[in-house]
């Protein structure tokens, strides 16, 4: 699969607001290992290129979980195309240029300490998770504020965060629900089993 050429193709299909452009620019440059970066150290597609396949696990996951109709018609979820490519599509962006290549010992199955290749975590720009992502995406364009939470609050409960905002975003942010579920079946469902 090309998830680099699949990513651009669902961005320039469906994101177009102002600024939209001049991220993908960005996201495209030598600034940014956005299309080579892993989604995490040791766990959920720790590999190059994990972090655009999870972006695009996400994006399907909460494309079904929108269009099923009891969501539609019993939980009265309307979001447009543009609003769920982004929050899917960019809910991670946190995720760039905070990996770097590196060795770890393991022991393998005869209990020989052997050094695999891994990743470290080097944040730069310490802003947290969900709400750096929001940060990245707002210098390039604005966010409507469903839009804003649903990446925000994006862990849901398995972050760190007060157990009582998560569910008050969620109260209030149905889209911040629906990102979290569908990031939770990425993960846990779909990266997890591959």
């Amino acid at each position: 699969m090309d998830y680099r050429s699949d990513f651009i193709n669902l961005y320039n299909r469906f994101i177009h607001r102002e600024g939209a452009d001049e991220l993908l620019k960005y996201l495209l440059s030598a600034n940014s290992d956005f299309f080579v970066a892993p989604a995490s150290t040791r766990f959920h597609l720790s590999k190059e290129g994990g972090l655009i396949e999870h972006s695009l696990n996400v994006y399907n996951c909460l494309t079904e979980y929108l269009y099923r109709n009891k969501v539609k018609s019993e939980y009265n979820m309307h979001f447009t195309d543009e609003t769920i490519a982004i929050v899917s599509l960019l809910h991670d962006i946190c995720k760039m240029n905070v990996y770097q290549k590196s060795l770890r010992n393991v022991k393998d199955k005869n209990g020989v300490w052997q050094q695999v290749p891994s990743y470290e975590y080097n944040d730069t720009l310490p802003y947290g998770h969900g709400e750096k992502s929001v940060y990245i995406i707002s210098g390039f364009m604005k966010l409507t504020r469903e839009e804003a939470f649903a990446i925000r609050y994006h862990m849901g409960f398995s972050d760190t965060e007060n157990k009582q905002n998560v569910s008050a975003a969620f109260e209030q942010f149905p889209l911040a629900l629906a990102l979290s579920i569908a990031d939770m079946e990425a993960t846990y469902m779909i990266e997890s089993r591959a």
